[in-house]
């Protein structure tokens, strides 16, 4: 199924969670996604759970922002997240080492 909302998925990613690959992770997640159905949203991930926040985190570990287009992109497997990222579409920023977990731990 492709998601064609971004909440869809972030349920999804929440549902799919891998607490094995988050073992020993204390870490917040922060996506901005800027378009239709877009909004700010955050992750926590702690003690091998993870828990979804509609806002904005105060300090998240690793922060990013895209277009809704390339959230949906990235989340359908259409779209390499690295790649966006070098060429300046994906802005992060934070610890980049915690961001390249970011497939392992919700695995879509």
């Amino acid at each position: 199924m492709a998601f064609t909302q971004p909440t869809q998925a972030f349920d999804a990613m929440i549902e799919n969670f891998n607490p094995q690959a988050a073992e020993g992770l204390d870490a917040v997640f922060q996506w901005e996604v800027i378009g239709d159905g877009g909004g700010v949203w955050h992750v926590k991930v702690a003690d091998g759970a993870c828990q979804l926040f509609e806002g904005r985190h105060a300090s998240p570990t690793i922060s990013q922002i895209c277009s809704t287009e390339l959230f949906l992109g990235m989340v359908n497997m259409e779209i390499d997240g690295m790649q966006a990222f070098m060429s300046g579409q994906l802005k992060m920023t934070g610890d980049m080492m915690v961001a390249q977990k970011i497939y392992d731990i919700f695995p879509l």
